[in-house]
Order: structure tokens, then sequence, then C-alpha cells
């Protein structure tokens, strides 16, 4: 049929450019010549619709991709007519040269477009989807994509009813015959009008507070609410309708592509040795797989967690025998032990993932925050800057900007002892500073499904309560590419979007269990922010060469006036409450008072 109506589109572009141009009025040798141009026009069409595979089944019939090399034949048997005929007939029209090629196309291109239209029309006339019926919320590329997915699946799971876009200027649009039925606020009149079962999201950067809009609409009309996947989660970028999914609570992050620079890490990373404390931990374990996969000569785990280690090993090369010398049995308290194993291991590259993290136990029991956060840090700095290593990388927390709680300012004079070695040695040392982990262990993610899992009620501090949050892999994979653009002594902090209310996270982890849980209150806890911030009021962040990460710089502090501030405070605490929280007097590095900042962060409230 194509190749029918592709040599009849020749002819009738002939027919009408003497109707109109000359009014057939043309003389028998002239006519001749018309004549000829077509018939040879018509066999070269033929030619090169096969020598392309244009009529081989190349492109989907009618798509761009086919309009585009139909056109681009054309242009080359114009551009081949035209100056043989010049050459060779002195008679030739120049007029049939310019204009019957364009209108050869144009028959062309419009009988495909009748064969789509006829054709869609019949699908949906014929068709026997039993698919729910659904309103695309965004009329965008993906929202255009999603149509056109639905309307050649012979099976879609969806029937599309019609649109809603925010953007007023689309008040008018149809998408593939579908009418735009209104913004935001008309969704719900528009489900009630159309009897939409599901909303599909089809945003590719919605916000967070996009999102948790739509879903709250959508729980209290009682429509299911399917999201169109961030770009990085589909394959290739191209939109399938099996990777459709019901929203969960990582969309409320938003959909900030990364875009890491693999080529920089994997130099940065591959052939070296590279150790990882803490590896037994949800970022270690996270940041080992993904420093695997960049090639190392060797990977060193290191924790003081057996079991830890061994799920770790267990995940990257399914060896959990814990039998070679690239798993390591370690505290970090221990400076012997550990600066043993920087002696024989040899490490080159070193991410440093072991803290105590917990906010609430930290507080009740700050000396221990102290050994590890603090001088098990400073133990693997001096080991590391002793041993020859080169790059060193501080895992830090937002909870370091403004510090008020003992995780936090234990993590701010981590930060300050990374940049004094820095600046001391002149080798790569840095921290990089992030917010809380979606799903880490122990994160508020577990805590609240271990807490609908037994029936509620799930405890939420504050109700304007918000926090900072990331997926494990997203973090992991910023963090590799920081330690590759970092400066000796920086403090390089990812970018963590917008915050996200805690109550948010709560309800729709509820709303996905389809239980029936109460939410409960339990106020603020000592040290703890209503908001967190990612800089201090002291600090100012200087773009980085990744969109995605800042600069800032901390003062720097001498491990000598650590060490003998623990002794102080150690000698100190004889004569006060073991569990006080002012036993850490941190107030003497430069920071304020552990017990006047915890104040703070009840004042909050």
């Amino acid at each position: 049929m194509m190749i029918v109506w592709d040599s009849a589109s020749w002819l009738l572009a002939l027919l009408s450019f003497l109707l109109v141009r000359h009014e057939f009025m043309l003389s028998e040798r002239v006519w001749v010549i018309a004549w000829t141009y077509v018939l040879v026009a018509v066999v070269l069409q033929l030619l090169g619709g096969f020598a392309s595979h244009l009529y081989l089944g190349r492109s989907k019939v009618g798509s761009f991709d086919e309009v585009t090399a139909l056109g681009q034949l054309v242009i080359a048997i114009s551009l081949v007519l035209g100056a043989t005929f010049y050459i060779v007939g002195p008679l030739f029209s120049r007029g049939l040269a310019f204009v019957m090629p364009a209108l050869a196309f144009l028959f062309m291109a419009a009988g495909r477009w009748v064969f789509r239209v006829a054709r869609q029309r019949d699908r949906r006339r014929n068709g026997t989807s039993t698919g729910a019926p659904a309103l695309i919320y965004g009329a965008g590329d993906a929202g255009h994509q999603l149509a056109a997915l639905v309307d050649g699946s012979a099976d879609s799971p969806y029937e599309i009813v019609g649109f809603i876009d925010d953007d007023p200027r689309l008040r008018f649009l149809r998408v593939r015959g579908y009418r735009l039925l209104g913004r935001g606020s008309d969704l719900l009149r528009a489900a009630d009008a159309t009897g939409a079962e599901v909303v599909v999201l089809a945003v590719s950067q919605a916000s967070p507070r996009l999102i948790q809009a739509v879903s709250d609409r959508c729980t209290e009309a009682g429509l299911e609410l399917v999201v169109v996947p961030p770009l990085r989660e589909m394959i290739s970028g191209r939109l399938e309708l099996d990777t459709l999914r019901a929203f969960n609570v990582a969309d409320l992050l938003g959909r900030r592509p990364v875009e890491t620079d693999l080529s920089e890490i994997a130099q940065h990373i591959g052939g070296k040795v590279v150790l990882v404390t803490g590896a037994g931990g949800s970022i270690g374990s996270e940041l080992a797989r993904q420093v695997h996969q960049l090639g190392p000569a060797k990977l060193i785990l290191l924790d003081r967690d057996e079991s830890a280690l061994h799920a770790t090993q267990l995940s990257i090369d399914g060896n959990g025998l814990l039998d070679t010398e690239d798993t390591v049995l370690c505290d970090i308290r221990d400076k012997d032990a550990v600066c043993a194993v920087f002696s024989r291991l040899a490490p080159e590259v070193v991410f440093h993932a072991a803290a105590l993290k917990h906010l609430p136990m930290l507080e009740r029991f700050p000396e221990e925050g102290w050994k590890t956060n603090v001088l098990g840090t400073l133990n693997v700095l001096e080991c590391a800057a002793t041993n020859g290593v080169q790059h060193f990388v501080n895992i830090s927390s937002d909870k370091a900007a403004d510090a008020t709680s003992v995780l936090g300012q234990t993590k701010r004079v981590a930060e300050r002892l990374t940049a004094w070695y820095a600046a001391q040695s002149g080798l790569h040392f840095l921290s990089v500073r992030f917010g809380n982990v979606l799903g880490s262990r122990g994160s508020v993610l577990e805590t609240f499904r271990a807490q609908i899992e037994r029936g509620g009620p799930v405890t939420v501090t504050d109700a304007e309560v918000s926090r900072f949050f990331m997926t494990i892999p997203e973090a992991c994979e910023l963090v590799l590419q920081a330690s590759a653009i970092g400066r000796p002594g920086d403090v390089l902090i990812l970018d963590m979007g917008m915050p996200v209310r805690i109550i948010d996270v709560a309800r729709r982890l509820i709303e996905e269990s389809g239980k029936d849980v109460a939410v409960t209150f339990t106020g603020l806890r000592d040290g703890e922010k209503l908001h967190e911030v990612l800089l201090s009021s002291v600090e100012t962040g200087c773009p980085t060469v990744h969109p995605l990460i800042t600069q800032v710089s901390v003062p720097h502090v001498r491990p000598s006036d650590v060490i003998a501030r623990h002794v102080d405070d150690v000698h100190a605490s004889h004569t006060r409450d073991t569990h006080s929280i002012d036993r850490i007097d941190i107030a003497g590095l430069g920071l304020a008072a552990s017990a006047g900042q915890a104040a703070t962060g009840r004042s909050s409230r």
C-alpha cells in the first residue's frame, strides 16, 4: 500500500502542478519531459525506498522517523533529477523541479497521517479494553508518551479518560484526542465526572510538595495513585507501561536525576587499594558495593560487627567465609589495632563511614559518641596520614551544621580534624555532609514500618518536624563523586532537595500498609531540631563543578587540643553525674555549650 501510494503521489503532484501552473496547456515535447520526470522519480523512489529499508519495516508507519527518512529520500531524488533534466532538457520547467517534489512529499505524508488516524480510531472503536479508567496528571512529554503507549497497547491496564495539568496555557490542549479537564485543583471534580479510578502522575520532575498534594487528593477521593518513574529507573530513558508503579515513600524525595562522572570516579578508585570503615553499616556497605564495581585493586571491609561484615561480603561477591584479609574485624577506638591494619594492608583510599548515629542514645551516653565519632575518627585520620593514604573521605552529617546535639557536635569536630590533617599534610583529606538516608538501618523508615507491623501507634516527635532525605544509592553515588572533585580540607555538602515532613512519611507508610494505625506526637527530644539545615549560620556555600555538590570551609582543630579536652572532661566526670551531657564539653573547641545548645533545640518546639 505504501509503494502504491508513494508512486501515485508523484503522479498527483504532477497533475496538481500542471493544473495550477499551466492548466494542462503544454506542448507535446514538454508533456513527454514531464511524464519522463515522473516515471524516473517513481523508479528512484522504489529503489531508494528498498535500499534504505523504508518499505521493509525500518520505522513505524507514520512515525517521525519514517517521515524524516521519506523527506530525505524525496530531497535526494529532486536534486538528482533536477540537475540531470536541467542539463539534458533545454525545455525542462524549473518550476517542475522545485515544486513537484514538495507536492509529492506532502501527498505521501498526508497518506500516512490518514492511515494513522484511521487505525487509531478503529482501535478505540473496536477495542475491548478492560483497563481501569485513568486520569493523567501532566500533559508534557511524559504524558504524551504515556498516551501513545496506552493507545498502542492491545492490553493496556489503563483506559485514559482525560488529562489534568496546572499550566493555564494548556486549557484547550488535546493529547491524542484526549481533552484537558482542568488543573490540579479540579482533580476530584474531573475524577467524579469521568468515573476515573486511577490517577497517573506523569510529571518527570515533580517536587515532593506536588507529589504529596496529589497523593492527599487521591486518598481523599479513594483514587489509586500511580507514578511515572524517574528517568534513572527507566531502561534507556524510555517510558514503558510496565515501569509505572504505585506511589511510594521514596517519591516524597522528589525526582532529581543524579548524574555522576563515572570516568573520573573510576580513575580515582580503579586499581587502588580502598578501605571502607563501618563497612557493615547501611552507608558503608552500599559504598563498598559501588566501589567494588569501579575495579579497585583490593577492597578492604572494616567493622567491629562480624555479622554485618559477613552480610556485606556476601552481598558483594557471594562469599561469606570471612577468611580473607579483605575483611577486618576492628574497633576504630583501638588506635594500635587500626594502625596495624593500615601498616599491613597499605590502603591508598579510605572512606570513613564508621560512627555512632542515634541522636537520643548519644544524648544519654555522650562519652560513647565522643569515643567513636571523635577519638575513633582521630585514630583513623592519624593512621591514614602516617601510612601514605592519599585520599581520605570522612562521612559527616547535616547535624554538624549549627550543632545542637552530641551527634552533631562530634561530627563537627570530626570535620575540623579532617581539615587540620589536610592542611598539615597537603593530602586529599575531606568530609562529605548529608542528611538522613531513607531505608538505612535504624532509620525512621525502618522504625515506622516496625511500629505499623505491631499495629501502632506510629510515634512522631512533632507535627511540623521535617528532615532532608536521600536514598542510600543516591547518597553513595554523590559521596564517590565528591571524593573525586573535592579539594584537601573541603567539607562537601550534598544537595538533599526539599525537606520532607516526617508526618507525611508516616502517613504514606500507613497508607501503603492498608492498616488503620494511629499517629501519636511525643515532642522533640533533647538536642533535636524542628528543621535541619545543611549550612550553619556562619557558613557560606560555594558551587563546585557538580550541580548537586556545594563546598564550605570549616576551621581546623589540632588533635592535641581534642586529646587535652578529652582528658579534662574525663577528669571532671568523676565529680559529675555519669550520664550528664555537660560531661563532654565541646565548647572548649569553639562550639557553643552542649547543654545550652540542647536547650535551644528544645525551645524550637
